[in-house]
């Protein structure tokens, strides 16, 4: 029964700090990305791999991102969307991070001049809304495999 006990609390402060308060302006994108940040932490080289690859910046940054900065996955790939939508090289974005962290990712956006219910910002929505879950099923056959021939 101790053991049990143990365990739950264990469970329930791991739950608990695993939310991070990205503080964008919008609920369901801190939602999202609370999503993209906990299936990044299952596989962070994978994710690493993706970003890198469909945002066209190196490893080493993202891994200088998430090591010497401290940001965490949900932050690395909204950053790298922000720099995406806002046509700013990354190392703005970072700079600005840097300085305005404290003050939540809603402020940096606008600092890089996507307003809340801008285009821009629908856009961030909706394109960390089709992220999420993407590494969810790896490795699991979605039925579209060899089968009998014709």
């Amino acid at each position: 029964m101790k053991n049990l006990l143990i365990i739950l609390l264990l469970f329930f402060t791991y739950s608990v700090s695993a939310q991070i308060s990205f503080n964008t302006g919008s609920v369901q994108l801190d939602s999202d990305l609370n999503v993209i940040n906990a299936d990044a932490n299952l596989n962070f080289g994978a994710f690493k791999t993706n970003l890198s690859v469909s945002y066209n910046v190196s490893e080493k940054k993202i891994g200088y991102m998430q090591g010497s900065i401290g940001m965490k996955a949900g932050e690395i790939y909204l950053a790298l969307e922000i720099c995406k939508l806002s046509r700013k090289p990354i190392d703005d974005v970072i700079i600005i991070y840097k300085t305005h962290k404290n003050k939540g990712w809603g402020y940096i956006a606008k600092q890089l001049g996507i307003k809340p219910g801008s285009a821009a910002f629908h856009q961030l929505k909706n394109n960390a809304n089709s992220k999420k879950g993407k590494s969810k099923g790896k490795g699991q056959s979605n039925g579209k495999g060899k089968g009998k021939k014709k």
